[in-house]
């Protein structure tokens, strides 16, 4: 690159421009979609319906142990998608550059994402970049938007969770909050805590090939587990119950969780998915879960219940029964 930071002028339209854009943003996203080279990209449809998401991105610090803001905003919208039961097509990326950004660190970034798409198969295929003054942000914020195709057969919604339903989750919950957390304060531990930043549509596809009869999945992330569960219960006006034990959360985060003080159910997640399907299917689905890197470690972590509709409760270790309740903040702001 000619320059060795982000200048106003790289955001400008002009000669600068076009040479950021042409010097780095399209040989690292390089496809067909992104060659037409036009306000807008083209997507052949191969029939379904269209899931259309999209998420914007302002993580502190933009790189951290297991990841950085350029994974989260590639993973991020392609989970979102994958949640909805749809095929991820194609991504659309919004980048804001601070004046005085280390091109060092944005080629960093560009070239997370540009691995990140194409280790999921899924092409950024189009884009905009603006520069604001320094100060104005802090260093880089990113959008991305995300488009894909939910077969026929699927219904997921939020609403759908019924009586009865088996509550599953893929994996350890908390690792990108407290790897997060780790980096901005400094905190060391003796076994290093890193981000689960990764795509979930390979997992969410083989949970298919069992059955197209799951109600619901969400991707955990702001908020945490505690939250989502929530948001379902309201949602189709059920209870929740859920078995503290069942929780599989590593010892590490534990650790780190009573060493700050702070509550694994709510922190953010960026490579696990909750699912809440017939109890019926919940073994099968479980397996083929397991079956995939993402889903090594899914577990069933509780049920849905008729009573008490729009409460989560946990059943604790010592035999007892807590209210699981929304936070009226975060625990830990700029997470993704």
């Amino acid at each position: 690159m000619k320059h060795s930071q982000i200048l106003l002028a790289h955001g400008s339209g002009g000669s600068m421009m076009h040479d950021l854009i042409q010097e780095l943003f399209l040989p690292a996203f390089d496809n067909p979609f992104l060659r037409q080279a036009n306000d807008q990209a083209l997507i052949d449809n191969p029939g379904g319906r269209i899931a259309f998401t999209t998420d914007s991105y302002v993580v502190q610090p933009v790189i951290f142990p297991g990841g950085s803001i350029g994974e989260l905003a590639v993973h991020g919208t392609i989970n979102d998608l994958a949640v909805g039961g749809a095929r991820p097509l194609g991504l659309s990326v919004g980048m804001i550059l601070e004046e005085g950004l280390d091109m060092a660190l944005l080629e960093d970034i560009v070239g997370r994402m540009k691995n990140a798409s194409e280790e999921a198969g899924v092409p950024i295929v189009t884009g905009d970049t603006k520069v604001v003054e320094r100060g104005s942000c802090d260093k880089i914020f990113i959008n991305t938007s995300g488009i894909g195709i939910v077969p026929g057969g699927i219904d997921i919604d939020g609403k759908n969770a019924r009586p009865g339903d088996a509550v599953l989750i893929s994996g350890s919950i908390g690792d990108h909050g407290v790897a997060v957390m780790s980096e901005r304060r400094g905190v060391q531990f003796s076994t290093p805590v890193v981000s689960d930043t990764q795509p979930l549509h390979q997992l969410v596809k083989s949970m298919f090939s069992v059955t197209h009869s799951i109600h619901v999945m969400r991707d955990p992330t702001r908020g945490g587990i505690a939250t989502t569960l929530n948001e379902i219960a309201g949602q189709s006006r059920v209870g929740i119950e859920i078995d503290e034990e069942a929780l599989p959360i590593s010892p590490e985060v534990t650790g780190a969780c009573d060493l700050l003080g702070l509550d694994p159910l709510y922190l953010a997640n960026e490579g696990k998915l909750i699912a809440i399907v017939p109890e019926a299917q919940a073994d099968g689905v479980l397996e083929a879960m397991r079956g995939r890197p993402e889903g090594a470690g899914a577990c069933r972590i509780g049920r849905v219940v008729e009573d008490r509709p729009g409460i989560v409760r946990m059943r604790t270790g010592i035999g007892g029964t807590r209210i699981v309740n929304v936070l009226s903040g975060e625990m830990l702001p700029r997470i993704c």
